[in-house]
């Protein structure tokens, strides 16, 4: 009793705070306020450069307004923040690395530099883009040298000769990276690993209609392209698994994401609206039910069944959990 007691104020407690202090920033908002385009406002999110938490009232993301206050405090506001973002195709990342466009594409493909975002530019081409930091980083590091000035090692010209090309692999194992640390219960970590495999396969592992329906709902919208056109034909091909040990850790993280989403909180479906759980048959006249029910409201409150669709959020440390071991799973192979 006392603890349900403390539970109760501790609650009410957040809940007033949350009304009385100032109202946190749409995204929009806050990239104005940051001086950002909304492009790099998103990178810089998914980077961990901006923290944002739910909308108390669903339907997306806000940011506080103390943490646009924290950015604008750092030195240098906000050229610094802006490069942290910078993105830079190939031919001016090549231009950071002094290296020839040729050599930049050949490591892009090996899997040594992983783009952090692309685009389909007029020609259906796919652009991709990378850190100019992390371009940076790597022709600053002694031990890449011999990669950036040096023919490669006969062992990386025969796996390009056979048409590796990680790039794709890469920026969705960053992509998915980004998405787990904002899923906040296991339907949201469930529905981002089953966006990066096609229906065909997560219908193998979620075989129950209901979850599937569930899942739909947690699943990140696509980023390009109108339904059905080229352009969503080749994003789709980009954004789907298609390696084979990348899709087995796939399909292994949402069998797992889909057993603790089970039990924190099974799939709603319409039967379970009016099924009566009561271990005994109720004999009474129906009249007499009614009246009981009356007599004591909180009992007939206990009978009904919990409101659908509710989930208590579980700590980060879940999330931050399968993020590092998917994650570490895919680089590893791919380095």
């Amino acid at each position: 009793m006392s603890g349900n007691t403390v539970t109760h104020e501790v609650t009410s407690t957040s809940r007033t705070a949350a009304t009385t202090g100032p109202a946190p920033f749409s995204q929009s908002r806050a990239a104005r306020e940051l001086g950002l385009k909304r492009s790099e406002f998103d990178l810089a999110v998914h980077l961990g450069h901006i923290r944002t938490r739910p909308a108390e009232a669903g339907g997306g993301r806000q940011v506080d307004r103390a943490e646009v206050e924290r950015l604008r405090g750092q030195e240098s506001f906000p050229e610094a923040l802006r490069q942290r973002v910078a993105t830079v195709g190939t031919r001016e990342g090549s231009a950071i690395m002094e290296v020839t466009a040729a050599r930049f594409t050949r490591l892009a493909r090996l899997g040594l530099l992983v783009p952090v975002t692309f685009h389909l530019n007029r020609y259906r081409t796919v652009v991709w883009r990378y850190l100019a930091d992390e371009l940076a980083e790597f022709a600053a590091d002694a031990k890449h040298a011999q990669l950036l000035n040096r023919p490669l090692p006969e062992t990386l010209r025969g796996q390009l000769d056979t048409g590796l090309d990680l790039r794709p692999q890469n920026w969705r194992g960053r992509h998915l990276g980004f998405l787990l640390r904002q899923a906040g219960d296991p339907w949201e970590r469930a529905g981002v690993l089953a966006s990066l495999l096609d229906p065909v396969r997560i219908s193998e592992i979620v075989t129950d209609p209901y979850e599937r329906a569930r899942l739909r709902r947690f699943r990140p919208p696509p980023a390009h392209g109108t339904p059905g056109s080229p352009a969503a034909h080749l994003t789709e091909r980009i954004t789907t698994a298609q390696d084979p040990d990348e899709i087995d850790l796939l399909r292994a993280d949402l069998a797992r994401a889909m057993r603790e989403a089970r039990t924190h909180c099974p799939a709603p479906r319409p039967a379970s609206r009016h099924a009566d759980t009561r271990p005994h048959a109720d004999t009474r006249p129906q009249a007499d039910s009614h009246r009981h029910a009356d007599a004591h409201p909180h009992l007939a409150r206990r009978r009904r069944p919990p409101a659908l669709g509710h989930c208590e959020r579980l700590q980060p440390s879940s999330t931050s959990r399968l993020s590092r071991g998917l994650l570490g799973r895919l680089f590893r192979r791919t380095t």
